[in-house]
């Protein structure tokens, strides 16, 4: 597989066959190089770079004696090529073995320089200026290309996260406030969500056509549940890192985050209207990301918060029915000397209380004691 982009070309081919699949890669590289000198463009030999990604970690033969004499590619007699730990790939650190931990490691290092000269440069600390410099200069270079390396370890998330929560500890004012309720009062998204975001906009442009599909992702349309993705299914004989890529990759979160969000919007067609109400649906759940030193309630990915909502809604439906059908007619409030008033306060205590058990926000429109006290009054079940 030949991929060009702008001046950097990337070959690469899957080796099963070691003695007949290397001599194909050294035959592509050659007529890579020829093809540019008969067309007049000189390549930077010096700049090859060779990675090698092993599928099967536990057959490891690179230490073997004359193994790595298998690995080995040349671009012109002088030149030869061996395998490195990790090269950099359009602004990207792709390491060897598929981690994204030094990449993201380089770049949080990467941003925390630039806060550090905003500092230095800057003296005011108001909130309008400081937020205005972070925005343009420093959370950018946390956010290039986030959907490919969207990070699931905790100690990634808290790398990252610590370079925003670092930053806007400075701003004048928000010093000894906690860094989860920093967030609320600058209208901030967290790191992480905000990546989520960027992996849902991708998605919605791959359905919509907008970008290339080179994942071959696909959509299925149900009338009750809108436009979802389909998740690609994965052998069940693959091995437990395998299973660990299989779990972090795009094609595998991108669609689990895009059937998270609701009906109402992964039917919208338009990509501003889309963007308003996804912003909307994400600030309206709970941001409580990984930092050191705190334990939050749970990942903080939109799936968790998604989930646990879900369930949490079905057990309130559930106790709502329970209650509101065990709910003794007038008749019988009158024999047993109950005001329908004293019925409904204990019945909105029962699922309150309930409720109150996750720090996750209520699915429900109205408020849930208007809810009771209409059904208790009527007599009714929730349908």
């Amino acid at each position: 597989i030949i991929r060009c982009f702008a001046d950097d070309t990337c070959i690469s081919i899957a080796i099963s066959d070691p003695d007949k699949d290397c001599q194909l890669l050294q035959t592509d590289v050659n007529n890579v190089i020829q093809w540019s000198e008969r067309n007049n463009m000189a390549l930077h030999k010096d700049k090859f770079e060779f990675i090698c990604h092993k599928s099967i970690r536990g057959h490891d033969l690179s230490s073997l004696p004359f193994v790595s004499e298998l690995y080995k590619y040349s671009v012109s007699n002088e030149i030869s090529l061996e395998p490195v730990e990790s090269l950099r790939d359009l602004g990207i650190l792709v390491s060897s073995d598929l981690s994204w931990s030094p990449h993201i490691s380089a770049i949080a290092n990467k941003a925390r320089q630039k806060a550090s000269w905003v500092f230095s440069v800057f003296q005011t600390r108001s909130k309008r200026i400081m937020l205005t410099l972070y925005k343009a200069m420093v959370r950018s270079l946390v956010e290039y290309c986030c959907p490919l390396w969207h990070p699931t370890k905790i100690r990634d998330i808290q790398e990252l996260e610590s370079v925003q929560k670092t930053f806007t500890a400075r701003i004048a004012g928000l010093q000894d406030m906690h860094y989860w309720d920093r967030l609320v009062h600058l209208s901030l998204m967290s790191l992480q969500r905000r990546r989520e975001r960027f992996i849902i906009l991708h998605m919605w442009k791959i359905l919509h056509e907008k970008t290339s599909n080179d994942l071959q992702i696909r959509f299925v349309s149900r009338p009750r549940f809108g436009n979802l993705a389909v998740i690609p299914s994965k052998k069940p004989s693959s091995s437990a890192f395998n299973s660990s890529l299989y779990d972090n990759s795009f094609a595998v979160q991108g669609p689990r985050l895009w059937n998270a969000i609701p009906y109402h919007l992964n039917v919208i067609s338009d990509l501003e209207q889309f963007k308003d109400q996804l912003t909307k649906f994400m600030l309206s759940i709970p941001d409580k990301p990984p930092i050191r030193g705190y334990t939050p309630p749970n990942s903080n990915s939109l799936l968790c918060w998604s989930l646990s909502t879900c369930v949490r809604s079905r057990v309130l439906r559930l106790l709502l029915e329970v209650s509101t059908a065990a709910a003794p007619s007038e008749e019988d409030t009158s024999s047993l000397n109950l005001k329908p008033k004293e019925l409904q306060c204990s019945t909105s205590k029962l699922i309150c209380l309930s409720w109150n058990l996750s720090d996750s926000p209520a699915p429900c429109e109205l408020p849930l004691e208007d809810k009771l006290s209409r059904n208790a009054s009527s007599n009714t079940g929730l349908s």
